[in-house]
């Protein structure tokens, strides 16, 4: 039976397994507002273990229904508090939704990490969502499209147009200045030719982009101009560029240094405990914890979850903070027959 997640399925789980406090703390205000180039980049240095290995790339996500609960979320959740999650472009819908004061993205790729630097660079340079996608995919942008243009009108500009390779070469110069000349963050050679292919892969694929790429024995699954077209249940577009307000959010969280990047298993000894003491060396907790599916292959070797459990009870939570977690259900789709959701 293919798999696909339905879109009830779709939830958060009230964490109560390592409460401390029954009140949420007000403290927050310790959090930087914005975080310097240097400190920045030690603490990606200091929280991120080293390089692991997943069974495919991972460029884009493969999860079509983690709208659905962003609603409920918006709900729940109160504004300035702490994010984390784990894998690629899914994070910045939550951080769209959720206004945390800062985010963590910890995830096992060195890959990923070098990914969100590119995404970071790419949301520096670029003021408004057309110039964005212009130049995540290496493609001139189209006329007409302004601040009220609706995710529809954005994908039907952009899905299809031509490559651009002189476009590319200019753009990847200037990701490559942006961190590297301005930033001053100590890429490696290996980081600087692991940005090449990742920034290489969203222009070969363009808007077309999806999960199966550099994944083994894997079949359809949705494309990047899909995911950002999903909605919630109400059909409300809640993607990080379904309007521009949402764009600005993890923008500017961005210019700040306030979306950090990090190399960790989350039951390795390192990145979940270290984001953990930084939080508490700031009196701040955690709101949500996005973890997809990442239990499924902690679970999956014996006592590996027992690391992952004391990992996550070093983290500072209260009654309120949220677990978003992936469920999958069997359902035939002939449209995406091997999607995932949370």
């Amino acid at each position: 039976m293919r798999l696909r997640l339905s879109s009830a399925l779709f939830f958060a789980v009230l964490v109560g397994l390592f409460v401390r406090t029954a009140e949420p703390r007000s403290a927050r205000e310790a959090l930087p507002g914005k975080i310097d180039d240097k400190e920045y980049w030690q603490l990606v240095a200091d929280l991120s273990e080293k390089n692991g290995y997943f069974s495919s790339e991972n460029f884009v996500s493969n999860e079509i229904g983690y709208q659905k609960i962003i609603p409920v979320l918006k709900d729940t959740v109160q504004p300035n508090g702490v994010y984390v999650g784990v894998g690629p472009e899914q994070n910045f819908t939550y951080i769209s939704a959720l206004h945390p004061r800062i985010a963590f993205i910890i995830d096992i790729r060195r890959q990923n990490l070098i990914e969100h630097l590119m995404y970071k660079a790419i949301f520096e340079l670029s003021a408004d969502r057309a110039d964005f996608l212009s130049r995540l995919f290496s493609v001139k942008r189209p006329a007409g499209l302004n601040a009220q243009s609706t995710v529809d009108d954005l994908f039907g500009a952009f899905d299809g147009a031509g490559l651009d390779s002189q476009l590319y070469e200019q753009n990847l110069s200037a990701l490559k200045d942006v961190l590297i000349r301005r930033h001053h963050f100590a890429l490696t050679d290996s980081d600087v030719t692991m940005l090449e292919h990742v920034y290489g892969t969203f222009q070969q694929s363009g808007t077309y982009l999806n999960y199966a790429i550099g994944a083994k024995s894997v079949d359809r699954m949705p494309t990047y101009s899909e995911l950002m077209r999903e909605t919630d249940d109400d059909n409300h577009a809640q993607s990080f560029l379904a309007n521009e307000e949402n764009y600005l959010t993890v923008r500017n969280l961005e210019i700040n240094n306030l979306v950090v990047p990090v190399v960790g298993d989350f039951a390795g000894p390192k990145a979940v405990r270290g984001v953990g003491r930084y939080l508490k060396a700031h009196d701040a907790t955690v709101s949500v914890f996005y973890l997809s599916n990442v239990e499924s292959y902690l679970f999956s070797e014996t006592d590996v979850w027992t690391k992952f459990y004391f990992n996550t009870a070093i983290l500072p939570i209260d009654s309120n903070s949220l677990f978003v977690r992936s469920l999958m259900q069997r359902i035939p789709s002939a449209e995406h027959p091997f999607a995932f959701s949370s």
